[in-house]
């Protein structure tokens, strides 16, 4: 009898944990963006034009140069930085310089910045300048989004192609 009762006793206690961790697993209720928002990515890696021009190197200096290292052109390797805007509805809400990655600042720039916005209509422009230019922009895009709650809309750069991608 009196294992009888242990027994329910123990059953009893293992069936409230169980339930204890069913019902928090379920609460508190945990959102990562608040209700009817949605996430705007602007998210992309690109190697913007080389600082300098490629110059060709004298017979003297190849001469100079190890067997193995001899060649024609001499590269620089840094290149520029990127400059990049996102305007929602008009009013700018992204606009950064960024530089290139890598010791020698020859690899490519990266962006990946995340905006939560409300579900709505919105106007969307992205520009970017890649080359030398002081003024303009060598690539842009405008579009209107329709924002829906819980969506995650991203803006990608495919430089085989030298447009902005809207998915």
């Amino acid at each position: 009898m009196m294992r009888l009762l242990r027994l329910a006793g123990q059953f009893a206690i293992i069936a409230a944990l169980f339930a204890g961790v069913a019902w928090l697993s379920d609460r508190p209720v945990y959102r990562q963006i608040p209700e009817n928002s949605g996430i705007m990515m602007l998210t992309f890696v690109h190697g913007a034009d080389r600082k300098g021009e490629c110059r060709r190197l004298t017979p003297e200096e190849i001469a100079k140069l190890p067997p193995n290292m001899r060649r024609v052109l001499d590269c620089p390797r840094v290149r520029r930085s990127l400059y990049v805007e996102l305007d929602i509805d008009g009013r700018r809400i992204y606009a950064a310089d960024l530089p290139p990655t890598g010791i020698a600042g020859d690899g490519p720039s990266r962006v990946y910045q995340r905006f939560v916005m409300p579900a709505g209509k919105y106007d969307v422009a992205v520009r970017m300048r890649d080359t030398a230019r002081a003024d303009g922009f060598d690539h842009e895009r405008r579009g209107t989004v329709d924002f829906a709650p819980s969506q995650m809309f991203v803006i990608d750069y495919r430089p085989e192609s030298g447009e902005f991608i809207f998915r």
